[in-house]
């Protein structure tokens, strides 16, 4: 195990240096002089004796690669740069950010599966029965709505209509909760349509009908093999989803005023803070791609046959 972690960490490195220095190279592309922004977030006037100085200061004057040398040691030492906004530190905002993405992550999972992992088996259990197809009608609804409507919607009914939650997303439960379930609602419509293949696949193997003919019960067979050999890809399915929530909630974290990362990445773009956006893009990357690694090692963890190839 700890050769095996060696190496993925080894090709962690090697992905790592290469995002990097493609997001590093999309900021050098972008347009807009970064000193400009700078000056004008700090709302000095810009003069070409000024630009100058704090082009020289940012070390804007220098070439391509030295600069990306410079960068990328700094990121080395933990340090991500400075806002143009506001001059704060980058690895700061983004921990702060952190902490609000991780609740609302966590907790649209939480929902999310204790939601659609019952009815999944539910909707396996009942194939083709007028309950499977009902749920099975609701989850493509939801599956194609977009995040962003069903905020609305969620929004009006919940806050205008019934004032049971507030409109704007205030930093506790209670704040937490709409946003959540904003996020949660296409998560349980794919996640019902993917839990009850898996489990309709895992029922069709010769091993259920085998133990149904040696007299096992229903409920230990379902609940003692079938979710345990269907537990790899239902482990894929939330492990994937998980890390993209953590940089793929922006609409959401935005529409409800959410200070997480997504909401954090969207107002760096409007004002171009560019170093925001490259810690964002970054962190988010090393977020994805631990989550992946963590995922391969509860693989090996649960079947002794992942271990074995």
């Amino acid at each position: 195990m700890a050769k095996y972690i060696g190496k993925r960490m080894i090709h962690l490195v090697g992905i790592m240096i290469a995002l990097s220095f493609l997001t590093f190279l999309l900021m050098y592309l972008a347009p807009g002089d970064p000193a400009v922004k700078k000056l004008n977030a700090q709302g000095i006037a810009v003069s070409p004796e000024v630009l100058e100085a704090v082009r020289k200061e940012m070390g804007l004057d220098r070439p391509f690669f030295v600069q990306y040398g410079d960068w990328a040691l700094k990121v080395l030492r933990g340090d991500l740069g400075e806002s143009y906004k506001d001059g704060l530190s980058v690895a700061d905002k983004l921990a702060k950010a952190l902490g609000y993405t991780a609740q609302l992550a966590l907790g649209s999972m939480l929902i999310s599966l204790l939601i659609s992992l019952p009815l999944g088996m539910l909707t396996a259990l009942k194939k083709d029965s007028v309950l499977d197809y009902v749920i099975r009608f609701f989850t493509f609804f939801g599956n194609s709505m977009p995040n962003f409507l069903i905020s609305v919607l969620l929004m009006y009914f919940l806050c205008v209509k019934a004032r049971l939650l507030p409109v704007m997303a205030v930093r506790s439960l209670k704040g937490l909760l709409l946003p959540a379930v904003a996020l949660s609602v296409p998560m349980c419509s794919r996640f019902i349509r993917q839990f009850r293949a898996e489990i309709l696949e895992q029922l069709s193997r010769s091993y259920v009908s085998g133990a149904v003919t040696r007299g096992v019960k229903s409920r230990f067979i379902l609940f003692r093999n079938v979710l345990h050999n269907a537990s790899i890809s239902i482990l894929t399915i939330v492990s994937l989803t998980l890390g993209s929530l953590f940089g793929g909630s922006v609409v959401v974290e935005t529409i409800f005023r959410w200070p997480g990362l997504g909401k954090l990445a969207m107002d760096s773009i409007t004002y171009r803070d560019y170093p925001v956006i490259q810690g964002f893009v970054l962190f988010t990357a090393v977020v994805y791609v631990m989550v992946n690694l963590f995922t391969d090692i509860a693989y090996r963890w649960i079947d002794p046959r992942v271990r074995e190839d």
